[in-house]
């Protein structure tokens, strides 16, 4: 089985497949943190209270997610740190060479681009709950799954 190994996530790692939602870059408030995509009229944003599990518990990973249509927000609620999966796309398949692993603080949100190849929202202690956004319109075409060569998450070594 394969092993991938967690990094700290940044910005520039991250931005093939979305953008960091950290700190804002001139306080009290930062504006368009993150692209909010949606192609479809039809679909509406979908404000969502998500539970996550520990890494641990749910590896190994066997498959991949992605939302074609909409961009998919995560930010953490209750979280002490917690872990991104993500591939490149090639030919509407994750590209499984280029499966990367990071390890996200927990104050610290995600958004996911529209098509961005991802697995299932991980903590790294204990459960944590996230709030999530996405649209959706309640078809298939909401999110697609593909398998892959089954591969767990480790920390590096000394860490």
């Amino acid at each position: 089985m394969r092993t991938i190994t967690l990094s700290a996530i940044t910005a520039e790692a991250f931005a093939p497949y979305g953008e960091v939602l950290d700190t804002p870059a001139s306080p009290p408030r930062q504006d368009q943190a993150g692209q909010i995509q949606n192609t479809r009229p039809t679909a509406r944003a979908n404000l969502a209270l998500i539970q996550s599990d520990p890494m641990d518990r749910l590896m190994p990973l066997h498959r991949l997610e992605r939302h074609p249509h909409s961009s998919q927000a995560f930010v953490p609620l209750s979280v002490a740190a917690y872990v991104v999966v993500v591939a490149p796309d090639r030919d509407g398949s994750p590209d499984e060479e280029g499966i990367r692993a990071f390890q996200v603080p927990g104050q610290v949100g995600i958004n996911y681009r529209a098509g961005a190849w991802h697995a299932h929202m991980m903590t790294l202690q204990a459960p944590g709950v996230f709030a999530m956004l996405v649209h959706e319109d309640g078809t298939d075409a909401d999110c697609s799954f593909a398998p892959i060569e089954p591969l767990t998450v480790a920390f590096p070594e000394g860490a």
